[in-house]
């Protein structure tokens, strides 16, 4: 059984991850020079480590039988929702929001870890409702079991995190056969409930996106700053970029969160547009192994485990590229496999780690 298991092992996935994972471990060392506080904490080194924890869980993941995660989705749904009254009470705060538990030798984002738990769970739930999607208490149903959680989050608060999580609930209910009748009244629902809500996000919510509608290209700080900015920083790269290590808005400090929500920008700079392409496909070759491997699920809970995985990495990778170009508002959410921060690392990797065991049990082989 473990000799099939590895013979139908995706390696054109993990070959891309890794591709990307290494790339921006180079970005990221790249783009905290001249930060001696960054550069003191050993941030480049303990974004390796978690990436080589992830690679371990990988592999584990791949070993075991995605089925027996899915008998504790439960219980992993009940752990992060304590996670998120914790973090409520004694969470770290960073950029206007409580979002980290810190460990004593590492700080852990639970909301990182809900976006995977909401995939298994909701997995499970439609594979157990098959059949039934079109029975609208079976989406009302699905839809309360990730209201719980963005409502958890939203109160730390943190918008950007809660709309993945209602991105993938939708994806997933219309991979499980949502029909075109229940369609226009949850566009419309959305569409109220976002205008509805608007004056009750954080200040620096509505500032963004304030910001994002009318911009200021003189401003000198804030958000508007951030993304001029960054602006400048992708149009200065040209074609093959300044080089590495030599471009001017990373390494003078211009541009601001370079090593995280606006790493894309960084790698713009140094490596110009052929580099930034290069990331772009890389993307695409992972979100397309994914897929892939849903395509080639023995079961229904592989197939919308591996959709759900796809979902999460390509709604990531637009929201943070079009942010990076103005494309789309600013938002804390981090590119794929390439920015800095642990929790966010290990819980994609942990992703694909399913998604491995999933093709690797899959029902033909492909020729």
């Amino acid at each position: 059984m473990r000799r099939e298991i590895w013979r139908h092992f995706d390696f054109w996935l993990m070959g891309a991850m890794a591709l990307l994972i290494i790339i921006g471990v180079a970005m990221i060392q790249s783009s905290i020079a001249g930060n001696i506080e960054l550069v003191e904490n050993n941030t480049t080194g303990r974004h390796i480590i978690f990436a080589l924890v992830g690679f371990a869980a990988i592999i584990v993941a791949t070993m075991m039988d995605y089925h027996l995660w899915v008998t504790i989705s439960r219980i992993l749904y009940a752990l992060v929702a304590i996670l998120f009254f914790v973090i409520l009470i004694a969470g770290e705060a960073a950029f206007g929001s409580a979002r980290f538990l810190d460990l004593v030798f590492f700080t852990i984002q639970p909301s990182e870890l809900a976006k995977l738990t909401i995939i298994i769970l909701l997995a499970d739930f439609f594979q157990k409702h098959q059949g039934r999607v079109g029975d609208l208490s079976v989406v009302v149903r699905s839809g309360l079991l990730t209201a719980f959680l963005v409502v958890l989050i939203i109160l730390q608060p943190d918008l950007s995190t809660s709309i993945v999580l209602m991105v993938i609930w939708f994806a997933l209910l219309w991979a499980a056969g949502l029909q075109m009748k229940h369609l226009a009244l949850f566009a419309v629902v959305g569409l109220v409930v976002a205008a509805v809500a608007i004056p009750f996000l954080a200040d620096y919510q509505q500032q963004r996106l304030i910001n994002f509608v009318f911009p200021d290209p003189e401003a000198t700080f804030g958000e508007n700053y951030n993304v001029n900015q960054a602006l400048i920083t992708v149009g200065s790269g040209g074609l093959l970029g300044q080089g590495y290590g030599q471009g001017s808005q990373v390494q003078l400090r211009f541009l601001k969160v370079r090593w995280s929500d606006f790493i894309f920008s960084s790698i713009a700079n140094e490596l110009g547009f052929v580099g930034s392409l290069v990331i772009m496909a890389l993307l695409f070759i992972v979100i397309w192994r994914c897929l892939r491997a849903a395509r080639l699920a023995p079961d229904t809970t592989g197939a919308l485990i591996a959709y759900g995985v796809a979902t999460w990495i390509a709604f990531q990778a637009i929201v943070n590229i079009g942010m990076n170009l103005n494309l789309l508002p600013v938002t804390g959410l981090p590119l794929p496999f390439v920015s800095h921060g642990g929790s966010a690392l290990l819980s994609l990797m942990l992703g694909i780690g399913l998604v491995q065991s999933v093709v690797s049990r899959q029902r033909t082989s492909e020729l």
